[in-house]
């Protein structure tokens, strides 16, 4: 018995309308288990790209002592300018741009009780990786002249570790939302199917095949997964304009304004999140309707 699309159309049509509270109760659901589905893709993605940009502006900072010789100055300068797995030349801060610094970033108390002549010179060196920031600071800590070696790195591993909390934390609620989605969907099929029980088994005696009866159920399940998606896929999009938005124009560089993603980006998780939706409600559909066609 073929299954034409008039007939698909019709029935699915029918089995929507007449369970209609709960097809909107499934499609918000498949709605918002998405919407945190999509938006742990979009903050994986984010997070990939905030640790490129964080990594990128990792700077090793050689401090020397404020009494340290011109001798050792150059020599660290020397040593600096042979190195392999940083970015040459490095910069040369002298006492006086450095003062300057500070005086942006130190209280004003502190900075009456320091002068121009105790602030110590240093090398900004760009590392070519994040783990040749350590390396570098290995290498001159206890160097004659030198006063400290600092670099970020922690800072940039524990922000890091928070994002992945984060992200792990939307995917594990997502995977519970999207199984009450199924479950939820496979309960709305059940009933429609069990209101019908006793047409479908007089399909069934009249000889309409097991795809013939199945066929309008699992297109319900998958419009109910589409329309879902698709709602989803507009709060992914809406997510991925806020974020781009409070990320662009910012003169200070942190976490937030570091994770951006690009419209392909976007458009992938959002193709994704299509995607699992109908797959969700046709295979909840599916599942639903196997035990009524035992006639």
């Amino acid at each position: 018995m073929p299954v034409s699309v008039d007939y698909v159309a019709r029935e699915t049509a029918s089995n929507l309308w007449r369970n209609r509270l709960m097809t909107i109760a499934a499609v918000l659901t498949v709605a918002v288990s998405l919407s945190l589905v999509g938006a742990a893709l979009l903050l994986r993605q984010g997070s990939a790209n905030a640790t490129g940009t964080l990594e990128r502006g990792t700077k090793v900072t050689v401090w020397m002592q404020p009494g340290a010789s011109s001798q050792q100055i150059h020599a660290v300068g020397t040593q600096l300018s042979q190195l392999s797995d940083v970015q040459q030349p490095c910069q040369y801060w002298n006492k006086t741009r450095n003062f300057q610094e500070a005086r942006q970033l130190l209280p004003s108390d502190v900075l009456q009780a320091t002068s121009v002549a105790q602030m110590p010179t240093s090398y900004w060196c760009v590392p070519l990786q994040l783990s040749d920031a350590a390396q570098v600071q290995k290498s001159f800590s206890g160097t004659a002249g030198v006063l400290a070696v600092t670099e970020p790195s922690q800072a940039i591993h524990n922000e890091e570790t928070v994002i992945n909390i984060v992200k792990w934390s939307f995917l594990a609620v997502a995977v519970v939302l999207i199984v009450s989605a199924a479950v939820l969907i496979l309960n709305t099929i059940r009933m429609a199917i069990f209101a019908r029980r006793r047409e479908v088994s007089v399909m069934k005696l009249v000889g309409a095949t097991n795809w013939f009866i199945r066929v309008p159920f699992m297109s319900e399940g998958l419009l109910q997964g589409f329309i879902g998606s698709v709602l989803a896929a507009g709060v992914v999009y809406l997510l991925y304009v806020l974020v781009n938005h409070w990320g662009s124009g910012r003169t200070t560089s942190n976490i937030f304004t570091a994770i951006h993603t690009s419209a392909p980006e976007m458009i992938l998780t959002n193709v994704v999140v299509v995607i699992v939706g109908m797959a969700i409600g046709t295979i909840g559909s599916a599942i639903a309707i196997r035990r009524f066609l035992d006639v």
